[in-house]
C-alpha cells in the first residue's frame, strides 16, 4: 500500500513527511566499550496537524537466529519543524538522559547533531551524537554516531527498517 500524506500535514513538516507511520526492522550496534550486537526495532512517527511529529522507538537485542534475548533502548520525543527544512529533535531515553538536537531535512534525508545532553546521576555519560535518517528505496535507513564514556564521536548503531 503506497504511503499517503495526511490531509492535515503542517506545511513546515513537508520535508520530513516521509517519516510518518510505523517502521520495523533490524540493525547492528558496536562501540569500543561493549560487544557488538544485533537488534530489532520499531519506530513510530505520528502527527496531529501542528508543526511537529511525536516519535517513539523501542528495541530489543536479538541473537543470530533473530530471537529476542532481552529488551533494549526506548526513546521518545518530538521532531519539531519550526520552518520547512529546519528541525529540532527533543529526545528522552529510558537509560536516564535527554538530548536536544538541531538539523536539516531535504530530499528524503534528515540529519541532526546534538546541541545539549543532560543525564541523571545514574545514567552513562553521553556527551554528543549525530544521526542521519534516509529514505532509500522506500525503506528508512539510519546511522547513529555517539560520543560517550570517554570515547570520541564514532559509529554506534545502524539499521534498515521497512514501513509496517
Amino acid at each position: 500500500m503506497p504511503f499517503e500524506l495526511p490531509d492535515n500535514l503542517h506545511p513546515n513538516c513537508g520535508p520530513v513527511a516521509w517519516l510518518l507511520g510505523t517502521w520495523r526492522g533490524n540493525g547492528h550496534g558496536d562501540y569500543p566499550t561493549i560487544d557488538a550486537f544485533q537488534f530489532r526495532q520499531e519506530l513510530i512517527f505520528t502527527h496531529d496537524g501542528r508543526p511537529f511529529f511525536h516519535y517513539m522507538a523501542r528495541a530489543e537485542i536479538i541473537d543470530e537466529q533473530g530471537e529476542k534475548v532481552r529488551d533494549a533502548a526506548i526513546e521518545t520525543g518530538f521532531l519539531r519543524c519550526p520552518e520547512p527544512g529546519k528541525v529540532e529533535l527533543l529526545l528522552a531515553h529510558n537509560t536516564g538522559f535527554v538530548e536536544v538536537w538541531y538539523g536539516e531535512a531535504e530530499g528524503g534525508k534528515l540529519q541532526v547533531a546534538t546541541d545539549a545532553v543532560v543525564r541523571t546521576e545514574t545514567a552513562k555519560e553521553v556527551t554528543a551524537g549525530s544521526r542521519m535518517y534516509g529514505n532509500v528505496e522506500g525503506d528508512l535507513l539510519y546511522a547513529y554516531d555517539m560520543a560517550a564514556v570517554g570515547q570520541a564521536l564514532q559509529p554506534h548503531l545502524w539499521a534498515r527498517l521497512k514501513r509496517a
